[in-house]
């Protein structure tokens, strides 16, 4: 008979949990297993809420196993190190993303994209080596294995740092990997949420022109004077979008919902390319002869192996790049994640963990 989660492992630990589709959070008590010889535990001081702890408290991509502790932009302080843990001392800043686990032998992993690996293991919701559950920052302590652990350089703020564990790696990526980073390139971003304010932070600090591509014309101001974009462009104004027809290197599209792509294909240039980061919950229409006729490339992406994501944390740190945040307590987490179903947030929640996760609650 299987353990509850409370004495399944020797350390106690608190966290805030959802128990069925409601998505209601509530405090919720658990345990982490004993730090291993190549373990980091560390105290949980911030944690980001990212649009995906939405989908899975909701269960809206039909996969999420209850009790659900939620979070994968985690940053806090080593409390332990296990013996042959090399890279951590207690006392590091540190953080953990969105995963915990991978085979770490096949060649995703060789080629340090272990976020590709078909045995990854998510940071909540899925099942450890040991078979069992693992269970995200919305909680007091964390242990991870150290190869899955970030060192937070000394100049970045913890807190408005915690999205770049998500949200930053999932567009550093693919302007790396699509050699969308050359200085005087031509990128769109469309949205500018979570994902699209850090994409175009990241995109400007490699030198390239930016241009924001949003539904929403009060935006325009935030993008160009706030975030440094170069130009915006209207999605539902025919005429811009006709005037911006094959302009563009590339494109990272961070929108999650529903919404048309042949527009956006059109702002490519010959051999331009659109890759998706967002995933809207039903397919998108794909239409193929613009494809063809310019040898356009439709792309995904989704985070990064650990070494593009120390790097991408370095890369922040030297231009000082870091997430625009609001931060809460963990007991308003329920009333923002009916803010974020409205996208009522500028750009991203973080949860004061340390000052407001009280054994208590």
């Amino acid at each position: 008979m299987a353990k509850s989660p409370e004495v399944e492992h020797p350390n106690k630990a608190l966290g805030w949990a959802a128990r069925d589709t409601s998505g209601i959070l509530s405090p919720f008590n658990f345990s982490r297993r004993a730090t291993g010889e190549k373990d980091v535990k560390f105290k949980v001081l911030y944690c980001g809420i990212c649009h995906s702890d939405l989908h899975m408290i909701l269960n809206e991509w039909g996969m999420t196993t209850y009790p659900l502790i939620p979070g994968h932009e985690i940053v806090g302080v080593v409390t332990e190190v296990g013996s042959k843990v090399q890279k951590f001392k207690v006392g590091d800043k540190v953080g953990v993303g969105c995963m915990v686990g991978a085979c770490l032998s096949c060649d995703s992993c060789t080629n340090h994209l272990e976020n590709y690996c078909h045995k990854t293991i998510l940071t909540y919701g899925a099942k450890y080596y040991d078979g069992t559950s693992t269970y995200g920052g919305y909680s007091d302590t964390m242990v991870s294995d150290e190869h899955f652990v970030i060192r937070i350089p000394e100049n970045l703020p913890l807190d408005s740092s915690a999205p770049l564990l998500c949200a930053g790696i999932t567009v550093y990526s693919p302007l790396r990997f699509y050699g969308l980073d050359k200085p005087g390139m031509h990128v769109g971003v469309v949205g500018l949420g979570g994902l699209g304010h850090v994409a175009v932070k990241f995109a400007k600090a490699m030198g390239v022109k930016v241009t924001v591509i949003s539904s929403s014309p009060n935006k325009k101001k935030e993008a160009m004077e706030h975030l440094g974009a170069d130009s915006f462009l209207v999605s539902k104004d025919q005429d811009q979008m006709q005037a911006a027809q094959g302009i563009m290197d590339g494109i990272i599209d961070t929108v999650s919902a529903q919404h048309p792509l042949l527009p956006l294909i059109g702002l490519l240039k010959t051999q331009g390319k659109l890759v998706m980061v967002g995933a809207p919950e039903k397919p998108l229409e794909l239409p193929v002869f613009p494809l063809i006729m310019a040898r356009k490339l439709l792309g995904g992406s989704c985070i990064g192996g650990m070494k593009e994501t120390q790097e991408m944390m370095d890369f922040a740190a030297k231009h000082n790049i870091k997430a625009d945040i609001e931060v809460i307590s963990i007991d308003y987490v329920n009333t923002a994640m009916e803010r974020l179903q409205k996208a009522d947030v500028r750009y991203r929640f973080v949860i004061d963990i340390a000052n407001t996760l009280k054994s208590n609650a």
